[in-house]
Parts: structure tokens; C-alpha cells; sequence
């Protein structure tokens, strides 16, 4: 076996943790999740605010926001009465930041393609 070959193999998740993996890509491939993250990447919200903002019912967000817990995507605190949760730092930033440079890479590269035709 060559080198690279040698690195891809040894690099290749095992079948259960593709699935993992998988799931977790399945999580992200929901925009109320999306939508949710987007939000509290801006600050700390309650289910109230979350409401206003995206006109979902609070049994939906309530929802989504559990899935989101489970994933570590979102965290949550006590402030009195009211449950605040924010998105978790760093993970939530790169992930967005990822996706956001890969669409506009794929995006200049289509301009690019209609420039040149």
C-alpha cells in the first residue's frame, strides 16, 4: 500500500461512528435548527424571544432546542424564571464559518463561470 493510501485508510471512520457523524449532519440539516443556532450565536435567548423572533410555536422551539442540547450545540441557564440558552461558543462559529466560506467560494466560482461564457 502506498503512503497516501496508508493515511486515508487509517483516517476512515469505523461504520458507527460514520453514523454518528451522519446524525449529526441530519441535525444540522433542519432550518428551524438553523435558524434557532443563527439566533442565539447572537446572545443568550429565552423561549419567549425565540418565539417573537422566528414566529415558531413554543412547542416547537422547545423541541428543537432539546435536540440541540443533546448535540452540544446549545446549552441553557437559570435567570430567575426564565431558561436562557445560548449556542456553544466556538463549535457553533467554526461550523457556521465553514459553511459560509464554502457557498461563497461556490458562489464566486459560478459568477467566475458566467463571466468568462
Amino acid at each position: 500500500m502506498q503512503r497516501r493510501e496508508v493515511a486515508v485508510a487509517q483516517n476512515t471512520p469505523s461504520p458507527q461512528a460514520l453514523e454518528e457523524i451522519s446524525q449529526f449532519f441530519r441535525l444540522l440539516g433542519e432550518p428551524t435548527r438553523l435558524q434557532l443556532l443563527c439566533k442565539l450565536r447572537q446572545g443568550p435567548l429565552d423561549v419567549a424571544s425565540l418565539i417573537q423572533a422566528t414566529g415558531f410555536s413554543q412547542s416547537h422551539i422547545s423541541r428543537q432546542l432539546g435536540q440541540l442540547q443533546r448535540a452540544g450545540l446549545v446549552t441553557s441557564e437559570r435567570d430567575g424564571v426564565r431558561l436562557l440558552y445560548r449556542a456553544e461558543g466556538q463549535l457553533v462559529d467554526d461550523l457556521c464559518l465553514l459553511v459560509q466560506t464554502r457557498l461563497r467560494q461556490r458562489l464566486e466560482a459560478q459568477l467566475e463561470s458566467l463571466a468568462v461564457a
